[in-house]
């Protein structure tokens, strides 16, 4: 009995672990202009095989990456792009003397797809032999290899000992042919979009490997040179001779055909997959998706036209977007597509579609929060204004209530960690702004915290932006990872063209963040002057939703009972059951009205903590202000109220009565996400 008789599908760790390229891409965003003339670029994960595996990952297969990457922040990006995207990156080297790949991509029409790629000497050109673990090739279903990596001698043993060691173990192969003449040597650096340059030595080069195979996938050019033939069923046919290969040839709009025996007497005798009336936008991430789904179903020995028409329609998906590895669909978006179409063929303008593609594929996962809101501008002017002191002031006192905030936290988590060792705690957070807090910022990013930051002029109503009406240009100045917060005074019985103004600036902050990629925090907060009922908050909510606006977050003021949770729930389960949640603000409350109100909002699984300000550095700020208290003073005091605050939230989910609400009742929310997943 062989090793390959003794290994189980069943029993692998891994659906797939993707051979080659891992790259930076940087896409350019001017789009019909030469890439002489970009002068604005977009970051992205790039390499074929690394772009797969985020687009199988979407899809639901177990996926990991065998490659290199460079010691540097490009190297960094990449790995923690993968990771982030559930791909596993244990085998995923950093090598210390070369630089991660880079591409520069540019969109003139649906024609011309200029791009450059920066590879001399690049890390994942420094795969070798030695790098491929034949245990952890055992622990996969299948491996796909990227033709490029065929091209140099190093790069290649490596995929031939991960080719043989994965026929030895029954993992099946996959090959994307993958062909990039400029990456053979074949053009000059500055022809990297050319697609097809017929060689000899390339198709022997290529059908050296084809024995070994069990899945090979192509444009019709790249089956020509497989093939090593211009001629469509004579390239098919070369290829069949040296494999039995399940054969797949991609058609562009056409969609594609699979060939899995013998080679009909027409190209469209094979296996058809029919393609999706889209417009193309950029062809450049297409075949990747396509790959991407095409696996979703051949890995798991799904009919093979319906892993055709995944393939189809993740290609049309993808074709239809700005950048690859981040237009990849969902495994939700791709059912979604195939269920319903789309009226639109850009498909970037699909509204429903456009939210379920960003809901879909987030990367950070944040259970509970415990934020501190101290981004309050007018409020600290006002303060500095009575006490007749600088502006300046305002400056220093938030950079104290960030160290209070860390020393709180820690204090907090530690001690639960003593007390509750099994407890989920919340993470940490902040709502900062940028006009005063532009010191604190640095330091609270990228460490792991949850972070927002707020757009709205103080005060404003209607709703106005405190750095004009152009916020998509604000936005590309932030991190990706700061949360857009705008808090909005609105009520559902505002007089009608007060809430059609302010529903239209949300509306514009809403479309900003989408071509940003900032999630959105919708603070709602309704006048005091106006008549408070329990669907007063739903009803707001339901008009904003109703104009297309589904914010990742809501920040509300705690709902009285559960009878107003209960509408709240339902909102946001009709609308968007994959919404964040809700976090509660405090309106300078007591500690006794925010522990009352935990109380309520504790069995509630759409809440997902609190994000309080002026409760907390209050009192704090007036008597720093006032020169009465120092600034070791004002930390010790911020400190223990956000300490007090975690420890309230906490109790109230510890409590028995909130445990047996969460085991009992399932929200709407939780029913359709079941609906969807299954």
């Amino acid at each position: 009995m062989t090793l390959a008789t003794t290994i189980d599908d069943d029993v692998r760790t891994l659906d797939l672990i993707c051979v080659g390229r891992a790259a930076v891409d940087l896409y350019g965003e001017q789009i019909g202009g030469r890439l002489e003339d970009m002068q604005s670029f977009a970051k992205y994960l790039g390499g074929s095989p690394a772009n797969t595996s985020v687009g199988a990952s979407r899809l639901g297969l177990r996926c990991a990456m065998l490659s290199r990457v460079g010691d540097e922040h490009n190297g960094r990006f990449v790995r923690e792009t993968l990771a982030a995207e559930g791909v596993d990156v244990s085998h995923l080297r950093t090598d210390p003397t070369r630089l991660t790949a880079l591409v520069m991509l540019g969109i003139r029409d649906r024609e011309t797809f200029p791009l450059v790629f920066y590879r001399t000497q690049c890390a994942d050109m420094g795969l070798c032999a030695d790098d491929v673990d034949v245990a952890f090739i055992a622990t996969a279903k299948a491996l796909l290899i990227s033709g490029t990596h065929l091209s140099q001698p190093g790069t290649r043993a490596a995929c031939l000992r991960a080719m043989q060691a994965a026929k030895a173990v029954g993992t099946r192969v996959v090959l994307d042919i993958d062909y990039r003449p400029v990456l053979w040597g074949l053009t000059s650096p500055g022809l990297g979009e050319k697609r097809f340059v017929p060689s000899t030595q390339v198709s022997e080069e290529l059908q050296a490997v084809l024995q070994l195979c069990d899945l090979i996938v192509g444009t019709d050019e790249e089956i020509h040179i497989a093939g090593g033939s211009s001629v469509d069923l004579e390239a098919l046919r070369t290829i069949r001779s040296l494999s039995t290969a399940l054969i797949v040839m991609k058609r562009g709009p056409m969609g594609c055909v699979a060939f899995e025996g013998h080679i009909p007497a027409t190209v469209e005798g094979g296996i058809t997959g029919p393609g999706f009336p889209v417009e193309v936008f950029n062809v450049l991430g297409a075949g990747d998706a396509f790959m991407a789904g095409l696996l979703r179903g051949w890995v798991r020995r799904e009919p093979l036209p319906d892993a055709l028409r995944y393939a189809n329609a993740c290609g049309a998906i993808v074709v239809s977007r700005h950048g690859c590895a981040p237009a990849m669909a969902s495994w939700d978006e791709l059912t979604h597509f195939l269920q319903h179409g789309s009226k639109y063929l850009r498909l970037r303008d699909d509204e429903a579609l456009e939210n379920l593609h960003r809901a879909s594929t987030r990367h950070q996962h944040w259970p509970e929060l415990a934020v501190l809101a101290f981004d309050h501008r007018a409020q600290f002017e006002g303060i500095a204004s009575r006490q007749g002191v600088s502006l300046d002031r305002v400056y220093a006192f938030k950079q104290l209530v960030a160290c209070a905030a860390e020393r709180g936290y820690s204090i907090a988590k530690k001690k639960h960690a003593d007390l509750r060792p099994n407890q989920a705690f919340p993470d940490a957070g902040v709502i900062v702004d940028g006009r005063y807090g532009e010191d604190v910022l640095p330091t609270v990013t990228g460490v792991g915290k949850w972070v927002a930051r707020p757009v709205e002029l103080p005060g404003s109503r209607p709703l106005q932006f405190e750095d004009g009406m152009n916020t998509g240009l604000v936005l590309r100045t932030w991190p990706h990872e700061h949360v857009v917060k705008c808090l909005v005074s609105y009520h559902p019985d505002d007089d009608s063209q007060l809430a059609i103004a302010q529903i239209g600036s949300v509306q514009a902050l809403a479309d900003a963040c989408q071509k940003t990629g900032h999630e959105l925090l919708l603070e709602v907060i309704p006048p005091r002057s106006l008549a408070h009922t329990a669907d007063t908050l739903a009803r707001a909510m339901q008009q904003f939703y109703s104009a297309g606006v589904c914010p990742d977050w809501w920040k509300l003021p705690p709902p009285s009972d559960q009878a107003e949770w209960q509408t709240i729930n339902e909102v946001i389960a009709k609308n968007d059951p994959r919404c964040r949640g809700v976090l509660l603000l405090g309106l300078e409350a007591s500690e006794e009205a925010l522990k009352q109100s935990f109380a309520i909002a504790a069995a509630q699984p759409l809440c997902k903590g609190f994000a309080v300000g002026r409760s907390l550095f209050a009192d704090a700020a007036t008597a720093w202000f006032a020169n009465e208290v120092d600034d070791s003073g004002v930390i010790d005091m911020i400190a223990a109220n956000y300490e007090r605050l975690i420890d309230l939230w906490c109790d109230a989910r510890a409590a028995p009565s909130a445990l047996s609400s969460k085991d009992i009742h399932v929200t709407a929310r939780e029913l359709v996400h079941k609906e969807i997943t299954l």
